[in-house]
């Protein structure tokens, strides 16, 4: 039988249709791409989330395939980023994500880790082989053994003793899950420790102390009455699975804002030195110029090695709010809700991540700001060096003109000299033809004509090429 997300629409019933979006069906189907798990109560939940960067997703397939698995191939039924198989006694759901990948393994509970007994071993009756478990390829990044169990909640002094024994007697975060409104008294409650326990109105408790085991797993506890659905035990576990690893990808931020820290606090008392020696000109223009581009380039690196990062960790922190808001938690007395713990341990280190990334984007605009102060002073540098220049420019065009005027008056004296030359020369010779004329004194009276119009020719040659420009 097909599922929902396997339907395709049958191209002779919708014929009444425009064609389809290259993306209609993918995008359609994307609501049904990881349904929830249907869990019959009891049950033990082993969850692995591991860092898929540098794993292949065929990799991944490949170990999936070496599970004993019930019926159709692994590989028939793998799809792009979801995977539901059955072996003997259990079921694996496999999910793969941007940055990690999820192997949900879902069993029957092992009798012996009941509801009453003592921080019980659960990976000695585990569905699948510890060296599977322990060569998946990545790294962990989460690991949880979750319990779900029948029980009536209304004896909550007694539930809550079991609980607390199967969790190791430490102190434990606990949520009435799914409650809507307020709750009446308990009867039968009397202890002064236990006074104001509310009936449940909700469906389920959820118990859990956050910490590491020493099989390296944390550990859930949800107790749930007689008759819940197989699809709500589904969802509430894929709630709390889902918190627990949207926390600890959010956190991934923490370390790296701790990171930046100092090399942020260098960074804006560099800025703040090149703004000083900026405003009190302490500096040539180069030397500032130079120093501003090395912080500059340092800050976009850092920028673009951290930005996917502190965005993830935005995006992930939005989800744990989500989730939380989906469990409907009510608090039980004496113990802290889900909501109220990841408020208090959460929301600080998210406010360090948001203040690190805010840093950062403060500190690229203020050098840019600087850059711009410094661009600013170097643009008023040269223009004055432009204005000086220009100035020298005018005044040695002035002199070029002196000079060219002076060589200019010269030129016609020059060739005055050379006419006037010419003019002697033809008088003697007519003298010596024959003809009474004295050539010195022709000569003599000829210069100034000969001056005039050498002068006049010189004019009009000036004339001209003003004319042409």
């Amino acid at each position: 039988m097909q599922t929902a997300s396997m339907i395709q629409p049958d191209a002779t019933a919708r014929a009444c249709l425009p064609p389809d979006d290259a993306l209609r069906i993918e995008l359609h189907n994307e609501v049904h791409a990881r349904p929830s798990a249907r869990i019959r109560l009891p049950a033990l939940i082993t969850y692995v989330a591991v860092l898929n960067g540098g794993v292949r997703v065929e990799a991944e397939r490949a170990h999936l395939s070496q599970l004993p698995t019930q019926g159709t191939p692994v590989s028939d039924q793998l799809q792009d980023s979801f995977l539901r198989l059955r072996g003997e006694g259990f079921t694996l759901k496999w999910e793969r994500h941007t940055e990690f990948t999820r192997y949900s393994i879902i069993q029957p509970l092992p009798k012996p880790a009941a509801l009453g007994a003592s921080e019980p071993d659960l990976l000695t009756d585990l569905a699948v082989s510890p060296d599977w478990l322990r060569q998946i390829p990545g790294r962990t990044v989460a690991a949880v053994q979750l319990v779900m169990v029948n029980a009536p909640l209304e004896d909550a002094r007694a539930l809550m003793a079991q609980a607390i024994t199967w969790l190791g007697g430490n102190t434990v975060v606990a949520s009435l899950m799914g409650s809507n409104a307020a709750s009446a008294p308990v009867s039968g409650a009397d202890g002064p420790h236990l006074q104001g326990y509310a009936h449940p109105l909700g469906h389920s408790w959820a118990l859990t102390q956050f910490q590491l085991q020493k099989d390296g797993f944390e550990r859930m506890l949800v107790i749930a009455p007689e008759g819940t659905s197989q699809t709500r035990a589904g969802r509430v576990a894929g709630r709390l699975l889902e918190l627990e690893t949207y926390r600890l990808m959010a956190l991934r931020g923490l370390p790296v804002a701790k990171a930046l820290g100092p090399w942020l606090a260098q960074a804006e008392n560099d800025l703040a030195s090149i703004t000083a020696r900026l405003e009190h000109k302490s500096a040539s223009d180069q030397e500032l110029l130079d120093t501003l581009v090395a912080l500059a380039a340092s800050v976009e690196r850092a920028t673009a090695e951290n930005v996917y990062r502190f965005s993830a960790t935005r995006a992930y922190y939005t989800l744990v709010g989500q989730r939380i808001t989906e469990l409907r938690e009510k608090a039980i007395p004496g113990t802290q809700t889900m909501g109220e713990f990841m408020q208090r341990r959460l929301s600080p280190a998210m406010a360090t991540v948001a203040a690190t990334h805010q840093r950062m984007t403060s500190l690229s605009e203020r050098v840019a700001r600087t850059s711009d102060l410094l661009r600013t002073r170097v643009d008023i540098a040269t223009e004055v060096q432009n204005q000086q220049l220009l100035e020298k420019l005018t005044r040695g065009q002035e002199l070029q003109l002196r000079l060219q005027s002076t060589v200019e008056g010269l030129s016609i004296a020059a060739i005055t000299y050379y006419v006037i030359s010419l003019l002697l020369y033809g008088g003697k010779a007519l003298k010596s033809a024959g003809v009474p004329i004295n050539p010195e004194i022709v000569a003599g009276a000829l210069v100034p004509v000969v001056l005039w119009v050498v002068w006049r020719t010189t004019q009009k040659i000036h004339a001209r090429l003003h004319t042409a420009h």
